[in-house]
């Protein structure tokens, strides 16, 4: 990672409810409000959007956890404003605390751990990943 980032640092994602927010199982909607699925994606984004700037060229950061307190409803057309601060710095990780606000109320808290990784290394999870994955599916059984 490049220098300059540091515990404290922080970055904001304002976002408008829409439709496509709400609380919905297999395209029936449960509740017209900004669910917990589209709260945890924001997190993940706000979190992310704070280590951009400090990738090198051959690093990416991946979602290693993700905890998240949904406390209060919020509205369709609603402005949620998702505030990420960091709060711990690794040799290959950053973890961020997010707040989340309708107007004045908080609705959601959170915290995200990101890894950072060199892209090849992904590279290589992912493959071995697909390579199992293959032989489940040769071997659905699972006789080794």
């Amino acid at each position: 990672m490049k220098n300059g980032l540091e515990v404290g640092m922080v970055e904001s994602l304002k976002i408008i409810v829409t439709r496509d927010m709400f609380a919905a199982f297999e395209g029936k909607i449960i509740h017209p409000v900004y669910s917990t699925v589209a709260m945890t994606y924001h997190m993940e984004w706000v979190s992310r959007k704070i280590i951009l700037p400090y990738l090198e060229s051959h690093e990416e950061g991946m979602g290693a956890s993700v905890q998240v307190k949904h406390i209060s409803p919020s509205l369709y057309g609603s402005e949620v404003t998702l505030t990420a601060t960091i709060t711990e710095l690794h040799a290959n990780g950053v973890v961020t605390a997010i707040d989340v606000y309708n107007n004045d109320r908080l609705i959601g808290k959170g915290k995200v751990k990101q890894a950072i990784l060199p892209i090849d290394t992904i590279a290589k999870m992912f493959e071995a990943v697909s390579t199992s994955d293959l032989f489940m599916r040769w071997n659905p059984e699972g006789d080794y």
